[in-house]
């Protein structure tokens, strides 16, 4: 394409050259002509193309919703259920085609044979096209060649009642009957082509009358005038000009070229290599034909700036053209604009660089950096002690920490970083830090200031080179936070200018730095409250074997939660909670949730019952906060609680949109129980479902929040993989490392967001632990069960206990006996303390109350607590169970003067 183009615009010169028959005019009008003619047959053929898939786009549409409208028109199913359906459908069908303006719509059986067709002798016959899609219930379209030519159809399926494909409709056209915009377009295309034909012959004419007389009609001595003017323009200017031939000849230099490199008067058609006054690299580059762009060479004791153009396009006569322009005034000033411009490189360079991050040592160190060693070639970052943790700066410099050192070389003198330094009053550090402006000391061996702060050291310092200091203060809304230290060694002394580029480059570095202050303070202050709201200690029990990890997200705290209750009878609650968000108001909520959990576990109530009452106090906390400006809705937390019991082994599990736990059984294997799902706590409306599991003894419940698994590099399948390839195969290891184990597999490089992980090995009670009895309805088999209750007390070695737990268990038997219903219960474990368990069929409790000194009852739980540690009620779905837990201490209790016989009332 290139070499026509060029064989094109050679034949055009040489056509005005040499008065060739097509004249330039005629020759762009040709040009127009085909562009016109050209254009006009690309838009048919556009107009062809859009027209094409116009029509096959509207075919498709309309067969798509006749067809889909005709299967679920009524009585299309009873029609099917006829005797003969296509004595029904076939004018049912008929009438729709008309009516919709399609060309046919068939009805066929699951097998393709026609119903329906326009064509009566088709009926009968197997329909054309693909019936697959449409009997798996999809709506299919396709171009197909049928009885009435090339046809645009649309299958649909025809489903009963229960959603079963009993038949299929198709609705189609002729794609030809569809209108079409290409007749219309014509017309209006080739009127355009014809106006533009007319435009172009008028702007060809003009084109060509404006060349005649711009030529043709020239006189001679205008021309001379012009070559005159010509000659003087180019010998007046200040700029050099020489035109070279492709062969090295001189072929023209004007008379600022013949001064600027000393040409003779007859250098003009010289080869370039003859010509006195012109280096080697000078001939070399105007020889050689090249570009150049302000390429500078120096012509004696002047610098000029060169460029130069090749002239050989479009077939004319080879060689360059030279321009020369005399810099050696500029040099002093373009040394000056570099200096300005580095300069303004590194306040941009520091813009980008410095405050990468919310750390104060990072920002330090970028600080430090980015300054060596384009400005200093050390430099050191001081910040106020108080800084690191949040806190507000000193009002003197004699608290600063060296934060940041970076310099030319590593071996300096300097104090080194985390150094704890205290400035003297005088040095220029506590000078520029009191009053908030920078010190210059240009030559810091004639600072006797500086020196007296630390003589030995200030000694090592001018030794190893070091000549010239700036002390710049990090100030920053009005309060100076620390000191930024400038040193020169072996190079020019800091300078007034280099004093302000010191205070520029300082103050884009202290916003950030007390950016990161803030944001220290603020990070401290979460995790401070964070950490205070999650336990400090696991609470000793019998039943679980627990260990825990909980790690903070890099970005900041959040409401990532976990406890460990002991129930009554044994029992433990696990919980694991997650708060959406980041934050103090996350971790705050975190709190009130774990507060509200502890609170719900003392009424003793199953899983689900328990996250219900938390889901309905999560609302009411929303809807109380909803009317502020920062209310920080709370939708969006989530709970798994789960309830193991030593005795049964059997674990209660209920989850608010939590993560379901991985079981570990004592064959290595690893498990995600069914745990029926929960929206997150606070939406409401959904119910919350309980499962239990019977686990073996040594299985291990891992209860852990979503930062373990989900990330954004990989989806929450691939982390819960990871986790049980961590967990399996690993039976006998504790839980401690079970946790460590599970971090290091999927969190090598540490969490993005909050961790908590529980990981807890079961435990169950021997037989020997548990004594259970049937207690009759009967107050005379109290007597019995006491002397049973004493025997089973001996074995265990507990006899010191047998007289108050004697008085405990008639006081709760009796009352069963007499208040409550059958079956009735009685269950003693040996645990941690002793426990008295009374289970009866009623859901009546009784309460402690106080009576009066005339009154015959209502002293009997008074007694019971102050025999046992607590006691209290819990109840299932067969009744209700009473019981107290009594210290497994050597000395007999304290009994109070209450009557035996009195008992309290429901």
């Amino acid at each position: 394409m290139s070499d026509t183009v060029a064989r094109f615009r050679r034949l055009v010169w040489r056509s005005v050259i040499g008065g060739r028959q097509w004249s330039v005019a005629k020759q762009v009008f040709l040009l127009q002509v085909a562009l016109v003619v050209l254009l006009v047959l690309s838009g048919v053929l556009a107009l062809f193309l859009q027209s094409e898939r116009d029509t096959t786009a509207e075919a498709r549409r309309r067969s798509v919703a006749v067809a889909e409208t005709f299967a679920h028109s009524p009585g299309v199913l009873q029609a099917l259920d006829a005797p003969k359906p296509s004595t029904v459908l076939q004018p049912l069908t008929e009438a729709g085609r008309k009516a919709a303006g399609v060309d046919f719509i068939v009805v066929m059986d699951t097998h393709g044979i026609r119903y329906t067709h326009p064509m009566p002798s088709k009926i009968g016959q197997r329909f054309v096209g693909n019936i697959k899609p449409s009997l798996a219930g999809q709506i299919y379209t396709e171009s197909v060649h049928g009885p009435l030519g090339r046809e645009m159809q649309a299958t649909a399926p025809i489903e009963d009642a229960h959603g079963k494909v009993v038949a299929l409709v198709s609705a189609g056209l002729k794609v030809k009957n569809v209108t079409s915009e290409v007749d219309r377009q014509i017309p209006i295309i080739l009127t355009a082509g014809a106006g533009a034909l007319v435009v172009s012959t008028g702007g060809t004419a003009l084109v060509g009358r404006r060349l005649r007389r711009q030529t043709h009609s020239l006189a001679p001595d205008e021309m001379t005038r012009m070559y005159e003017h010509h000659d003087t323009v180019l010998h007046s200017v200040r700029e050099g000009v020489l035109i070279v031939s492709d062969d090295g000849l001189l072929l023209l230099a004007n008379d600022e070229a013949r001064r600027l490199l000393r040409l003779p008067a007859d250098a003009e058609g010289s080869h370039l290599s003859e010509l006195p006054g012109l280096d080697p690299e000078t001939v070399e580059l105007l020889a050689s034909g090249r570009e150049a762009t302000d390429e500078v060479l120096f012509a004696g004791e002047r610098l000029l700036a060169v460029n130069q153009r090749p002239t050989d396009h479009g077939g004319l006569p080879g060689g360059t053209v030279v321009t020369l322009r005399d810099t050696t005034e500029l040099q002093a000033l373009s040394g000056r604009a570099e200096v300005a411009r580095e300069r303004l490189k590194l306040l941009y360079d520091a813009g980008l660089c410095v405050g990468t991050s919310l750390d104060v040592r990072r920002t330090a160190e970028e600080l430090a950096r980015i300054a060596v060693p384009r400005f200093a070639d050390y430099v050191t970052v001081d910040l106020d002690d108080g800084i690191l943790h949040g806190e507000e700066p000193g009002p003197t410099a004699a608290t600063l920490r060296r934060i940041a050192v970076h310099g030319i070389r590593g071996d300096h003198p300097l104090y080194e970083q985390d150094r704890l330094i205290d400035f003297k009053p005088f040095t220029p550090q506590a000078r520029g830090y009191g009053s908030g402006h920078s010190e210059l000391v240009s030559d810091l061996a004639m600072a006797t200031d500086w020196r007296a702060q630390d003589p030995q050291r200030t000694d090592n310092i001018l030794e190893y080179g070091i000549q010239s200091l700036i002390s710049a203060p990090i100030r920053a809304r009005g309060v100076v936070l620390g000191i930024a230290n400038f040193y020169r060694a072996k190079r020019d002394p800091f300078d007034e200018e280099d004093l302000t580029l010191a205070d520029e480059l300082v103050a884009r570095a202290a916003v950030s730095v007390d950016n990161a202050r803030r944001y220290a303070r603020e990070h401290t202050l979460a995790v401070t409250l964070q950490r205070s709201l999650l336990p400090r200690a696991l609470p000793e029990q019998s039943a679980l074997d627990v260990a825990y990890r909980y790690l903070p997200a890099q970005s900041g705290v959040s409401g990532d939660w976990f406890d460990v209750i002991p129930l009554p009878g044994s029992r433990v609650a696990l919980v694991v909670g997650d708060v959406v968000g980041h934050g103090l108001h996350a971790a705050a909520t975190m709190g009130r949730l774990r507060t509200a959990v502890h609170n719900f576990s003392t009424l003793d109530l199953p899983p689900d019952e328990l996250l219900s009452h938390l889901d309905d106090l999560v609302g009411r906390i929303d809807q109380d906060e909803g009317d502020g400006e920062d209310s920080g809705a709370i939708v969006g937390a989530t709970c798994l609680y789960a309830i193991y019991d030593p005795i049964s082994r059997r674990c209660a599990m209920a989850r608010a949109g939590h993560l379901a736990p991985a079981l570990v059984h004592p064959d290595g294997s690893v498990t995600y129980p069914e745990l029926p799902g929960g929206p997150p706590l606070g939406l409401g409306g959904m119910p919350f479902q309980t499962a239990e599991l019977e686990l073996a003894e040594g299985t291990q419940l891992v209860l852990y929040t979503d930062g373990l698994v989900e990330d954004r590099n990989r989806d929450l399948d691939e982390g819960l993989e990871l986790l049980r390839r961590a967990l399996a195969g690993h039976p006998d290891r504790s839980p401690d490392a079970s946790c460590g184990a599970v971090l290091e597999e999927l969190l090598p490089e540490g969490p993005k967001d909050d961790v908590a992980l529980l990981v807890a090995r079961t435990r169950a009670l021997t037989s020997d632990q548990v004594a259970e009895w049937d207690v009759p309805a009967d107050p005379s088999a109290v007597a019995g069960l006491r002397r049973a209750v004493t025997g089973r007390l001996e074995q265990w070695g507990l006899e010191e206990q047998a007289f108050g737990m004697e008085l405990v268990l008639s006081e709760l038997v009796t009352n069963a006996i007499r208040y409550g219903s059958e079956p009735i219960r009685l269950r003693l474990i040996r645990d941690r303390a002793l426990i008295c368990e009374v289970a009866d069929g009623s859901n009546t409790s009784p309460h402690l109350r106080y009576a009066a000194t005339t009154d015959e009852g209502g002293r009997g739980l008074f007694l019971v607590q102050q025999m046992t540690e607590r006691w209290g009620t819990r109840y299932s779905p067969q009744g209700k169970v009473i019981w107290a837990e009594m210290a497994l201490r050597g000395a007999p209790p304290v009994m109070p003067e209450l009557s035996l016989d009195s008992f309290d009332e429901i």
